[in-house]
């Protein structure tokens, strides 16, 4: 069940009552899965999809043939996209699960230490290296065969520990990105930003919002660029797109309705850059993800 908050898919997850870890292995996978955020942790490993991109916060990177991230923060927002992946044969095990890691915790045992060492870094996002991967291939290999509750945890423990002793795992969000500390720069990037969440099927121009920001043009121009990674026009396109792929997925109002309604004016340069960000268009799209809800209907899930 998906939520939409601010042009990002807030994601609920199926770990409901008494349930701790969710797993799911896909094969053959089609990237159309929307940004999004969830409260649970996550550990995602993809394989055999060269040439995907992988956005985590303001990490943009783009992907070889095994990518393993893990995710310890309810905000952090963060998508696998096909990009330049033309194969039809990638996979990807998901382990979602609702692990508490705080001061108060079991893991601040010695035994569990460098797993909520781990876990606390993993709020930026983790990429870990090429021989972390082949450490725990095994595990991520089979944990999505597992029917015992039990057994399904304990091998995710040991997948996490066994990630925790490479101290060479990557943060991929920036810390200015995620930082706790508000600085007057990081309070009117923020101020900023929510107003154009709050606004962005509108019109909002440059010089409209440089106004109200107190700064030049020029100015604000470079400000915006160096504290999101993207221009405003990049940054609006971007969020119109984020709530047209939610609509495409979640509704079944016509694409120009659809357009309109994600605050394009136009079908043809909605279309245009709807492909260029998706690599296909959004009828293709939504025909594409309705294959996907079909085929996943025989995808194994586990919920403990």
């Amino acid at each position: 069940m998906l939520h939409n908050h601010t042009g990002v898919l807030h994601e609920i997850t199926p770990i409901v009552e008494q349930n701790i870890v969710y797993i799911v292995d896909r094969k053959q996978k089609v990237f159309d899965f929307p940004l999004h955020t969830h409260e649970v942790c996550e550990l995602n490993f993809i394989e055999r999809a060269p040439g995907a991109r992988r956005i985590v916060g303001d990490s943009v990177e783009v992907i070889d043939d095994m990518d393993l991230v893990l995710i310890n923060n309810g905000d952090l927002e963060h998508i696998w996209e096909k990009h330049e992946y033309r194969g039809h044969n990638a996979r990807e095990v998901t382990i979602q699960f609702d692990i508490h890691f705080e001061e108060d915790s079991l893991f601040v045992a010695t035994p569990f230490r460098s797993i909520r060492e781990m876990m606390l870094k993993a709020r930026r996002g983790l990429s870990f290296p090429r021989e972390a991967i082949v450490k725990v291939y095994h595990f991520l290999d089979s944990i999505g065969n597992q029917t015992d509750g039990y057994y399904a945890l304990s091998t995710l423990m040991t997948v996490l520990y066994e990630l925790s002793k490479f101290d060479n795992a990557r943060p991929l969000a920036s810390k200015d990105y995620l930082t706790d500390i508000v600085t007057e720069e990081n309070d009117r990037i923020e101020k900023i930003k929510e107003y154009i969440h709050a606004h962005y099927r509108e019109e909002i121009t440059l010089p409209d919002i440089s106004q109200m920001s107190g700064m030049s043009i020029s100015s604000f121009g470079r400000f915006f660029k160096q504290q999101t990674g993207r221009t405003l026009s990049e940054y609006i396109i971007y969020l119109r797109l984020s709530f047209a792929t939610s609509r495409l997925i979640e509704s079944s109002d016509s694409i120009s309705e659809i357009c309109f309604a994600s605050g394009f004016n136009n079908m043809s340069h909605f279309n245009r850059l709807f492909k260029r960000n998706k690599g296909c268009s959004p009828s293709q799209f939504r025909d594409t993800y309705r294959v996907r809800q079909k085929f996943d209907e025989g995808v194994p899930v586990k919920t403990f």
